[in-house]
């Protein structure tokens, strides 16, 4: 199955936090969506990273590809609004889960216990 990266993912893996083990299982040949890359950017720098771009960019260094975020992907990801939203998932949950569904063997990586009440077709894995 091909890993797609939620924010959380990502940033337990960067931070070397619980699950991180369990992200970089699944790391080489993963995805994040370009919306999920600029969070764990914002995020890294929030924590105080002196350089929060080049903190993020370790992830393609080990494999990961950011996944642009086309008028495809906007559509879709506007198109799960309905199904998600009594879970109140925001705009970057929905890209990740998004990218998982337009993939034939997509499951998506979070920490975020919501997700496991929603079902748009694509399996998810908390990492913890």
């Amino acid at each position: 199955m091909t890993a797609v990266l939620d924010a959380s993912a990502a940033i337990a893996l960067l931070r070397t936090e619980p699950g991180h083990d369990r992200v970089a299982d699944r790391l080489r040949g993963s995805l994040i969506s370009a919306v999920n890359y600029t969070e764990v950017v914002q995020k890294l720098a929030q924590l105080g990273s002196d350089s929060a771009a080049e903190d993020a960019a370790v992830l393609s260094a080990l494999g990961m590809t950011v996944a642009a975020f086309d008028a495809e992907a906007a559509v879709r990801t506007a198109e799960m609004w309905p199904v998600t939203r009594h879970a109140d998932l925001s705009l970057g949950d929905r890209a990740c889960l998004a990218l998982a569904a337009s993939l034939p063997d997509g499951i998506a990586l979070t920490t975020d216990r919501a997700w496991a009440g929603v079902d748009v077709g694509v399996p998810v894995e908390l990492i913890r």
